[in-house]
């Protein structure tokens, strides 16, 4: 059994959608634990001004963790580290010298960043949640300082997961984040009771500890532990900050309108910065299952393919996986937002979780999961650029669409009236017109219409930089839309169908409703895809009828996912 075990992490995977597929499978396993973990912290707390605190202490650990870490960013690193392996894929002592090079000046530049951090809170904390009592401030603070442990250990595991992602382990890659989760679980479970929320941080760090832990061996293995030096490699420096700073800038942006969405949350009921990230969670199991899982698999075939001079299988790569993208998504889309109450009842609703959070919740997240496809195709075109080796395009649009989402926080917050206008129209559609605290709404919207734009614009740009791009993938988001909305329109029905004969004042009740509404619409929208001949589909069946349980171990014949 142990055998079998060992067998399976060092098995190379060959295909996009195999690949994808078992990335896609670990990112389930990680958003189910991600989700056990929010329904214990919705069944202590429910959404008040605790949760409030708790989510907002992540804010600066993240940016920090973006902002340096991003120095030792998967995409900057494998290239540089493929690039000095032998011809037989083994480490080289110019590889070892660039894992210690990389390693110290991180090391020394995230621990200064976070100690001068640990010492500016009081004075960070309230720009960061302007609308925070006294109370809550002094728990934000507290909370921060433990989580700034958390850059230095995800940073380190960074460096390692461009070790193990090199060297094709992708089995050990996908499971870091499954143990980042187990550890914020035991962090609940177990110092929860004794050291309040404090006790969860120190579960986000211990998880932190098992993300860096799992893929140590694999750097043993192959002689490439990171280790401390005293003369890194100033070339190797620069070069590394040269390629990473665009990506550095760009994903900062993005947590800068985090950030401006946990502030203007902060000002809102309280609760609200709670609902938002719960709502935001959600949403994320689909990106991280399909967007994250499709973009990560793609992303070394298609620096293969750039690389080599072959533009069209680049550009053909990339349509690929941008069709099977709208595939999953589409779907994903109506379906959450089709049964997004019931969602968010079984998954959080509990404990100290009442109703009026669960409304306000589900609506959240209809807004959310409008911006899936969107955020998973922005994704796959920033891989695609990096492939290529271009990074400015991207940087400009994620600069320009981050500051107009900040700026359509600011709008919509100020504009935003339930009882007229645009607002009105919102709470009804989201039928939550009747609860205090609808204001919430407007920080996803910001968010999709922010992400929507940043897609489209990279949509535009890749179509105009890469031959007959997005033809071929119009004819597929036509098709899955049309097959989405027939799933959608069952799903509906099916809704009303089982309500009557069920107890929906109970667990199995909600969801035995969402699940028969979900399969009901899921069997109908495969059935239209199939009459009209989709050929995604079709490549699907192929996809698995080679599973995975067949492929290679590594030691033979190399082949690109």
């Amino acid at each position: 059994m142990v055998k079998r075990a060992f067998s399976f992490i060092n098995k190379e995977f060959s295909g996009l959608h195999q690949a994808a597929y078992l990335l896609g499978a670990f990112a389930f396993i990680s958003q189910i634990l991600g989700l056990v973990r929010d329904r214990l912290l919705a069944h202590a707390f429910g959404a008040g001004p605790m949760l409030d605190a708790y989510y907002a202490a992540f804010r600066i650990p993240d940016l920090i963790f973006i902002g340096v870490s991003s120095f030792v960013s998967l995409t900057v690193l494998i290239p540089f580290l493929a690039g000095r392996l032998d011809a037989e894929g083994k480490a080289t002592e110019s590889a070892d010298t660039f894992i210690r090079s990389v390693t110290s000046v991180f090391v020394v530049s995230v621990t200064l960043v976070c100690g001068a951090t640990f010492f500016a809170m009081p004075i960070l904390a309230p720009i960061l949640a302007p609308g925070f009592t006294s109370e809550q401030m002094t728990l934000l603070i507290s909370l921060s300082r433990i989580l700034l442990l958390s850059p230095i250990l995800l940073g380190l595991s960074n460096i390692l997961g461009g070790i193990t992602q090199t060297f094709r382990k992708f089995v050990v890659y996908a499971g870091a984040p499954v143990l980042y989760n187990l550890g914020i679980i035991i962090g609940i479970v177990l110092f929860l009771p004794y050291a309040g929320l404090s006790g969860v941080a120190w579960g986000v760090v211990f998880g932190a500890f098992l993300h860096v832990l799992i893929q140590l061996p694999v750097a043993i293995k192959e002689k490439l532990v990171p280790k401390w030096t005293l003369r890194p490699d100033i070339n190797i420096i620069r070069d590394v900050v040269g390629l990473s700073l665009p990506r550095t800038v760009a994903l900062s942006a993005s947590q800068f309108v985090s950030a401006a969405l946990v502030a203007v949350a902060s000002t809102f009921t309280a609760g609200s910065v709670a609902v938002m990230t719960f709502a935001f969670n959600l949403q994320s199991v689909p990106l991280s299952i399909i967007g994250v899982s499709y973009s990560v698999a793609a992303f070394p075939t298609l620096a293969r393919f750039f690389s080599s001079g072959d533009t069209k299988l680049f550009a053909r790569h990339m349509m690929t996986a941008a069709r099977h993208i709208i595939l999953w998504s589409l779907p994903a889309i109506v379906l959450f937002v089709m049964l997004r109450a019931q969602i968010v009842r079984v998954v959080l609703g509990s404990g100290g979780f009442d109703w009026t959070d669960t409304r306000l919740t589900a609506a959240a997240l209809a807004v959310f999961v409008v911006s899936v496809l969107a955020q998973s195709l922005q994704l796959l075109f920033v891989r695609g650029y990096y492939a290529a080796g271009k990074t400015k395009t991207p940087l400009v649009i994620n600069l320009v669409f981050s500051g107009i989402t900040i700026v359509l926080v600011g709008i919509l917050s100020q504009s935003f009236s339930p009882t007229e206008g645009w607002g009105e129209v919102m709470v009804h559609l989201l039928k939550i017109a009747d609860l205090p605290g609808t204001e919430i709404v407007v920080l996803p919207l910001a968010y999709t219409l922010g992400m929507i734009g940043n897609a489209v614009a990279l949509w535009i740009f890749f179509d105009k930089d890469f031959y007959e791009f997005s033809l071929r993938a119009e004819r597929a988001f036509v098709e899955v839309a049309g097959a989405s909305f027939v799933m959608g329109v069952v799903a509906y029905h099916l809704l009303n169908a089982i309500a009557p004969h069920i107890d929906m004042e109970t667990f199995s009740g909600v969801f035995l409703q969402g699940a028969g509404a979900g399969i009901g619409g899921i069997l109908a929208g495969i059935c239209v895809l199939l009459i009209i001949g989709n050929k995604e589909i079709r490549e699907i069946g192929g996809a698995f009828h080679t599973h995975i349980g067949h492929v290679r171990p590594v030691g033979a014949e190399k082949e690109e996912i």
